[in-house]
């Protein structure tokens, strides 16, 4: 979680949403309730096509085990 703060914020990384928005999808699946509201508030400033590359991302992820995320 504290990894999609930063890219969401910026701190240390590029800020970017659709990271913002794997990482706390990742989190969330996991059963952190905190994740699944800033994955969700975070959803609010994004477009579809954004959410889908991010899902898409977080699959992907999943499947290397979290290597090269």
């Amino acid at each position: 979680q504290n990894l999609a703060v930063a890219y969401l914020e910026g701190k240390g990384v590029p800020r970017s949403v659709v990271q913002a928005y794997m990482w706390f999808n990742l989190c969330a699946a996991q059963g952190d309730e905190k994740a699944v509201r800033g994955r969700d508030l975070t959803a609010e400033t994004m477009t579809s096509s954004q959410i889908e590359k991010a899902q898409d991302l977080a699959r992907e992820c999943l499947k290397k085990g979290y290597k090269d995320c």
